[in-house]
């Protein structure tokens, strides 16, 4: 994905610097107008642990694009990548306008504290307050792309085999979870839920075997504390005994095997709050239609999805769920299309990137308008007579009509 970031902004930055011809009103007539882009000048990108190559350097190619300087803080979750980053920059980039600057808490504030033409911050909630305090005192523009919890919508009546592999695939393939799109509960039918949780399970075995903390195929947890926070959630009273497949765990290699629960409280922790990792909740519902309210009754999510075959319930949940990106019959997948604006809405986050977007992300675009000496009219100027407003006025709604009405002096514009 990185690499075809990289490509596509090759090919395609000839035409993106291109300023954009605007039309202009009768009012400026003889005029020209455009939208030029400029860069927006020094920017700050603030990235996560979870993808720290392409979370890095993908805001990168963006801000490179649109022809800003730029450093760098890469998360110090992911240490090994983060110094890595620092040599490769050093070495390959032009230093004069690329750095990277690798630290923690301390050198991230000491960041926060200088002014800058734009954060991109990628992270969590509570951080992204943080940073958004942080550029309001020098009113900097912020993108921020957070998470959410992000919900899959199952139908009945659907290939129930591809729909559980591609839900595979989004939730425990990406990181076992921890991803910003992962899927983070489903919501199903009670008659359809049986039917689900058998092919979870027969689909996970084939993929992952009879004893997945074993497989190679499965990411660890990233850290001890993330570790603990998951085993809260799942050991929470209300939680504990919904547990239909998984739950096993293994502490010292920081591994826990994907886990589904059944008819999870909607009080309960594990739904107040980004799983970010391979628990996997479903709520039940005795019709679908009742899955939207429920999806809209929380926090706008990064990503929505829904599967189905039912052509209404698809255009219904595409206009009524408000979700950074949605996807239908399928995960994540989204993420790759470069032409579609990958971001946030509400605490989601806010801004997007991807393509053009990135390059727009990192661009001021200027508004600019020609004009030569000619079609100078004393309308604009004092005294202002009542034809004179008259005329002005038709000419700034711009109406033919109105124009002539107001020259020959009948009636009110």
């Amino acid at each position: 994905m990185l690499k075809n970031s990289c490509r596509v902004a090759l090919k395609e930055l000839k035409h993106w610097i291109v300023p954009e011809k605007a039309n202009t009103p009768l009012a400026v007539f003889p005029a020209s107008a455009g939208i030029l882009s400029e860069p927006l000048g020094v920017v700050l990108i603030i990235s996560a642990w979870n993808y720290p190559f392409l979370l890095s350097l993908d805001p990168l190619v963006g801000a490179i694009a649109a022809g800003n300087a730029m450093v760098l803080k890469p998360s110090e979750i992911a240490p090994a990548t983060s110094s890595l980053l620092a040599k490769l920059v050093m070495k390959y980039l032009d230093n004069s306008s690329i750095r990277v600057i690798e630290g923690s808490v301390a050198e991230t504030s000491a960041l926060l504290e200088q002014k800058w033409d734009k954060i991109f911050y990628t992270g969590n909630g509570r951080v992204a307050r943080i940073v958004m305090t942080a550029a309001a005192k020098h009113l900097t523009p912020v993108l921020l792309e957070l998470g959410g919890k992000s919900p899959v919508v199952i139908d009945a009546g659907i290939n129930i085999q591809v729909a559980t592999r591609r839900i595979i695939a989004g939730k425990w393939g990406c990181n076992n979870g921890q991803a910003c799109i992962s899927p983070d509960y489903i919501i199903t039918t009670k008659d359809y839920a049986s039917k689900l949780v058998d092919t979870l399970k027969i689909e996970l075995e084939r993929f992952y075997g009879k004893n997945p903390l074993e497989s190679k195929g499965l990411s660890r947890i990233v850290n001890s504390n993330h570790f603990a926070r998951l085993t809260k959630l799942l050991d929470e009273d209300k939680v504990s005994g919904k547990i239909v497949y998984g739950g096993e765990r293994d502490k010292e290699n920081l591994k826990i095997a994907p886990t589904i629960l059944l008819d999870v409280p909607l009080d309960s922790l594990i739904m107040n709050e980004e799983i970010f990792g391979p628990l996997l909740p479903i709520i039940l519902v005795n019709k679908i239609e009742e899955s939207f309210d429920l999806i809209n009754a929380g926090s706008k999510p990064l990503a929505a999805y829904l599967f189905t075959n039912n052509k209404k319930l698809k255009e219904h949940f595409v206009m009524s769920v408000s979700a950074g990106g949605i996807v239908i019959n399928d995960t994540t997948v989204h993420l790759a299309v470069h032409t579609l604006p990958f971001g946030g809405v509400g605490e989601s986050g806010m801004g997007a990137y991807h393509g053009k977007f990135s390059f727009d992300a990192f661009s001021h675009k200027k508004a600019v308008l020609y004009r030569g000496f000619a079609g100078d009219v004393a309308i604009r100027y004092p005294p202002y007579t009542p034809g004179k407003l008259r005329i002005m006025k038709a000419l700034i709604v711009s109406g033919k009509r109105n124009i002539i009405r107001a020259v020959l002096g009948w009636g009110k514009v």
